[in-house]
C-alpha cells in the first residue's frame, strides 16, 4: 500500500507540473460553493459573538426580570439591593404621540428611571440627560410629525417638551420597538400620561447589575426561590435576545441549505471536470496500463491530484467566504441586530471545508473508479463509444459513505433537522428527475428518424450520439434554475399575501387598551366616523402558559412549529358564544349561560403540536394567579384575515372579574383613516391605534431584506450551474470543432450547422426549464405549507419567465460555442487525424 501511494504521489506531482488546465472547473465550482457556505456561517458566528460580547449592554444588565401588568413588589427590590446589586426600572407600553398640528403616530413608549442605563450609553441629540418634563424621540417620529426640539408632544393625557432625538439606544435589541418607533420619558412622568389603567398592556422590566464575582444563574435561582412568582421572566446576559438568536439560527440554516445547493451543483461540476480531465489523459492512462501499471497506481495518481486541487479550491473558497462576510457585514450595518465582531471563526470555516471535501469525494470517486476499471485498449475508444463499466463494490461503498456523511453533516448542523433531511431527500429526488428527463429527451430524439430537414435531424442526433453531454447539461442547468424558481415562487406568494390578499381582508386599524368603562362609548364614536363600515370589539387579557396536562412548559415535548406559543405572554379572551367565523375542529362550545369551572377553546394546530385534546387541562398565569383551563373544543383559525383571533378563548365567569381591557378592529374607507384615528384618540387619549398597513409595510420590508439574501445565494447556485454548463461545453468543444470541420468538408453550410446546434441547445434549455419549473413549484409549495404555514398559489407568470430565461441562456451559450467551433480550420485538424 505504501509503495502504491509513493508511486502515485510521484506520478501525480509530475503531472501537476504541467498545469491544472483541465481541472479549473473543479477549482471554480468547489470555491464558489464553499465560499457561499463559509460566508453565511462566519457572518452568523460574528453576529452571535457580537450578541454574546455585548450581552449585558443589550439586556440592560447582568439579569433582567420582566413581568406584565404589575410592578415588582417592594420586598423583592429590597432583597436585590441588600445583596449589593444595582437596580434599574423600565416600563414599556404603546401610546399615540400627537403633535401641535394634530398629526399623530403610534410609538413604543419607554419610561426609564435615573439609573438607566446600567450598561452602555443613551446617546441623544443634543447631548444631555433625559429631563423629567421632556420626551426624546427617534428621528423618524419627529420627521413624521414635523417636530423640532422644543415643540410640545402629547402622550396620553400628558404634554411633554421634545428635548432631543435618540441617536443610540443601548438595549434596543433586547426590547425592540416593533409596532412603532421609540419614544422615551422619565419614569416619574408616567402618571401624567394616565396610560396605565387596570388591564392595560404594560410591561415592567427590572435590570440588575450584579456585584463583581456574582454568578448570574445562582442569583436568579435564589431570587426565584425567595419570590416564587410564576409571572416573572428572568434572563441573564447569555440569553439577552433569544428571539434574535432563533431568527439568526433559522435564517442561517436556510441560507446554508441554499449555499449547499450551490455546492451540490458544483459537485456535478467536479464530476464533469474530473471526467473531462480523465478523457484528456486517456492516452496517458492507456499507455501506462499497457506498460503494466497496476490499476490501483492509476487510481492513486489521479485521486491524489483531485484531492490536491480540491484542497486548493476549498482554501480559495474559505478566503473568498471570509471576504464576502466582511462585505456583507458592511452592507448590512443597519439591518443586523448588533455589529458583528469581525475575526476568524474556525468552526463555521471548518464546517464549510468539510462540506467541500465530502462533496468533492462524493462526486469524484465515481469517474475515478470508472477509469480504474476500464482496460487499457478500451480507453483509446472510450471517447467515441463509452465502455460500459462501473467502479468496484468496495469503491462504491466508499462513495456511498461519503454521500451519507455529507447528508449527516447537513442534518446534524441544521436548526431544523427534519427540514434539512427533507432538503437532502428533495435534492436526491431532483437529481434523479433530471437524469430521467435527460433519458426521456434522448429517447425522444432517437425515435424521430424520419425528419428530412438536415439541420433539425442533425440537432436531434446530437442529443443521443455517443458521448453526448445531454444528461450533464440538463442536470447542471436544471438544479440552479430549480433553486431560483423556488425562491421566486416563495417570494411571489409572500408578496401576494402582504400586498394583494391581506389588505383586502384586513381591518384598517387595531385599537388597544380600551378600558371596560370606555367600551360602549368607543363603539359609538368609532361607528359615527365617516367611511367606517364595521367595528368589532372583544375583551383582551394577557396570559402566560405555565403547564400543559400538569407538566411545566419547560418540559413539554412540543413540536418545533408550536413552541412559539409557550414563550412569553399570549392573548386571551372570553366569550359566551362562538366568535363570528369560528370553525370547530373537535369538541363543543359551552352553553351561553355556562357558570362552571373555566373552559377553553384552543387553536387546533397548537393542540396537535402539544399532544393535547378534549378534556385535557392547560394552566395559564393571569396577573400572577394560575388558572387551570379545561379544553372543551379546538378551532381551525385562519390568521391571514388579520381579524380578532385568539389562540385561547375561555368561557366567561372567572376571567370577567380580572382587570382587563378591550381590543377592537375598525374597517372602512382607507381615505378616512386619518380622520378616524384623530377622532378616536382625541376622545380616548389612553387608547392606541395601530394602522394595519403600516405594520404590513414593516413586515414587507423585513421579508424583502431576507428575500434579497436568499436571492443572492440562489444567484450563486445559478452561477455554479452556469460554470458547470460552460465546463461541459468546454469539455466537448474539441469534438464540436471536429464535427464542424467534417460537416463543412462534406458540404454543410455554416447556417445549417448553426441551426442544428441551436435545435440541440434549444431543446435542452426548454426541457431543463420545464423540469426546473416543476421542481421549483413543488419545493415552493412544500416550504409555504409545511415550513411557513401559509397559503400557496400557483404563479404561472413567474414560471414562464423561468422557462423562457433558461431556454434563452442555453441558446446564448450554445450560440457562443457554435461560433467558436465554426472558426476552426479544416486543414490542420485533418492533417492531425
Amino acid at each position: 500500500m505504501s509503495g502504491t501511494l509513493a508511486l502515485g504521489f510521484r506520478f501525480a506531482r509530475r503531472e501537476l507540473r504541467g498545469g491544472i488546465r483541465g481541472l479549473r472547473i473543479v477549482l471554480a465550482c468547489l470555491a464558489l460553493g464553499v465560499a457561499a457556505i463559509a460566508a453565511v456561517g462566519t457572518l452568523r458566528a460574528a453576529t452571535e459573538a457580537g450578541l454574546a460580547a455585548d450581552g449585558a449592554r443589550i439586556l440592560g444588565g447582568d439579569l433582567s426580570v420582566r413581568v406584565s401588568y404589575r410592578p415588582m413588589p417592594q420586598a423583592a427590590r429590597d432583597w436585590i439591593a441588600a445583596r449589593g446589586a444595582r437596580l434599574s426600572e423600565v416600563v414599556e407600553m404603546r401610546a399615540m404621540a400627537v403633535a401641535p398640528s394634530g398629526q399623530r403616530t403610534l410609538v413604543e413608549l419607554k419610561a426609564v428611571d435615573g439609573a438607566y442605563p446600567l450598561y452602555g450609553r443613551l446617546e441623544l441629540d443634543p447631548a444631555g440627560a433625559l429631563p423629567a418634563d421632556g420626551v426624546v424621540l427617534e428621528p423618524l417620529v419627529a420627521e413624521r410629525l414635523g417636530l423640532k426640539v422644543g415643540d410640545t408632544v402629547r402622550l396620553g393625557e400628558g404634554r411633554f417638551r421634545l428635548a432631543g432625538l435618540i441617536r443610540s439606544e443601548p438595549d434596543k435589541v433586547a426590547s425592540p420597538a416593533i409596532l412603532g418607533p421609540r419614544a422615551m420619558i422619565a419614569l416619574e412622568a408616567v402618571p401624567r400620561t394616565r396610560l396605565i389603567q387596570p388591564g392595560s398592556l404594560v410591561q415592567y422590566e427590572y435590570r440588575i447589575g450584579l456585584p463583581p464575582g456574582t454568578v448570574p444563574t445562582a442569583f436568579a435561582r435564589d431570587l426565584r426561590a425567595a419570590f416564587d412568582d410564576g409571572g416573572w421572566r428572568i434572563r441573564d446576559a447569555a440569553e439577552a435576545s433569544p428571539g434574535v438568536n432563533r431568527f439568526l439560527d433559522r435564517a442561517a440554516s436556510f441560507l446554508t441549505l441554499a449555499g449547499l445547493t450551490a455546492l451540490l451543483v458544483g459537485g456535478i461540476g467536479v464530476a464533469t471536470g474530473v471526467r473531462a480531465w480523465l478523457d484528456q489523459r486517456s492516452r496517458t492512462i492507456a499507455t501506462l496500463r499497457c506498460l503494466g501499471a497496476p490499476a490501483r497506481v492509476i487510481f492513486a495518481t489521479y485521486l491524489i491530484q483531485v484531492l490536491a486541487l480540491a484542497g486548493l479550491g476549498i482554501l480559495i473558497g474559505l478566503v473568498a467566504g471570509q471576504g464576502l462576510m466582511l462585505l456583507a457585514a458592511h452592507l448590512l450595518q443597519g439591518t443586523l441586530p448588533v455589529p458583528p465582531r469581525l475575526g476568524i471563526y474556525p468552526l463555521p470555516l471548518g464546517q464549510a471545508a468539510l462540506y467541500g471535501l465530502l462533496t468533492a469525494l462524493a462526486f469524484a470517486l465515481w469517474p475515478l473508479g470508472r477509469a480504474r476499471e476500464i482496460p487499457g485498449a478500451a480507453l483509446f475508444r472510450d471517447t467515441v463509444q463509452a465502455t460500459p463499466s462501473r467502479p468496484r463494490l468496495s469503491l462504491l461503498a466508499v462513495n456511498a459513505g461519503a454521500a451519507l456523511a455529507l447528508v449527516a453533516l447537513v442534518v446534524g448542523t441544521a436548526e431544523q433537522p427534519l427540514f434539512a433531511l427533507g432538503f437532502c431527500a428533495a435534492a436526491g429526488g431532483t437529481l434523479l428527475l433530471f437524469r430521467l428527463g435527460a433519458a426521456a429527451l434522448t429517447a425522444f430524439a432517437r425515435r424521430l428518424r424520419g425528419i428530412r430537414r438536415p439541420a433539425l435531424r442533425l440537432g436531434l442526433a446530437n442529443l443521443h450520439r455517443p458521448g453526448a453531454p445531454t444528461t450533464l447539461m440538463l442536470v447542471s442547468l436544471g438544479i440552479g434554475l430549480t433553486t431560483l424558481s423556488a425562491v421566486a415562487m416563495i417570494e411571489g406568494n409572500l408578496r401576494r399575501q402582504i400586498y394583494d390578499q391581506l389588505p383586502e381582508a384586513a381591518p384598517n386599524f387595531y385599537f388597544i387598551d380600551i378600558q371596560s368603562d370606555q367600551a360602549r362609548r368607543f363603539d359609538e364614536v368609532a361607528r359615527a366616523q365617516p367611511g367606517v363600515v364595521e367595528v368589532k370589539r372583544v375583551p383582551s387579557l394577557r396570559a402566560r402558559i405555565v403547564a400543559i396536562k400538569g407538566v411545566p412548559v419547560e418540559r413539554v415535548q412540543a413540536s418545533e412549529d408550536t413552541r412559539w406559543a409557550l414563550r412569553g405572554d399570549r392573548g386571551l379572551t372570553y366569550a359566551a358564544t362562538p366568535p363570528e367565523g369560528t370553525h370547530l375542529a373537535a369538541g363543543q362550545w359551552w352553553p351561553a349561560d355556562y357558570q362552571g369551572p373555566p373552559l377553553v377553546s384552543l387553536d387546533a394546530r397548537l393542540a396537535e403540536g402539544w399532544g393535547v385534546g378534549i378534556g385535557d387541562t392547560i394552566t395559564v398565569d393571569v396577573l400572577g394567579r394560575e388558572v387551570p383551563l379545561k379544553i372543551a373544543s379546538t378551532r381551525d383559525i385562519e390568521w391571514q384575515g388579520l381579524g380578532l383571533n385568539f389562540v385561547l378563548v375561555a368561557s366567561p365567569g372567572l376571567l370577567e372579574a380580572a382587570p382587563h381591557t378591550h381590543i377592537a378592529t375598525v374597517r372602512g374607507d382607507p381615505a378616512e383613516d386619518a380622520a378616524v384615528l384623530r377622532a378616536v384618540t382625541d376622545a380616548f387619549p389612553n387608547v392606541s391605534g395601530i394602522r394595519v398597513r403600516d405594520a404590513l409595510a414593516a413586515v414587507a420590508g423585513l421579508l424583502e431584506r431576507l428575500g434579497t439574501a436568499v436571492s443572492a445565494v440562489a444567484g450563486v447556485t445559478l452561477l455554479a450551474g452556469g460554470l458547470v454548463l460552460a465546463g461541459a461545453m468546454a469539455a466537448g468543444q474539441r469534438r464540436r470543432v471536429r464535427d464542424a470541420v467534417v460537416l463543412k468538408v462534406v458540404g454543410a453550410t455554416r447556417a445549417q450547422i448553426r441551426r442544428a446546434w441551436l435545435v440541440e441547445f434549444g431543446l435542452l434549455g426548454l426541457t431543463a426549464g420545464l423540469l426546473a419549473a416543476l421542481c421549483g413549484t413543488a419545493a415552493s409549495w412544500a416550504v409555504a405549507r409545511f415550513v411557513m404555514r401559509t397559503d400557496w398559489v400557483f404563479l404561472p407568470g413567474t414560471l414562464a419567465l423561468t422557462v423562457a430565461g433558461c431556454t434563452a441562456l442555453t441558446l446564448l451559450l450554445g450560440y457562443a460555442g457554435t461560433a467558436l467551433a465554426l472558426r476552426g480550420r479544416a486543414a490542420p485538424l485533418l492533417r492531425n487525424e
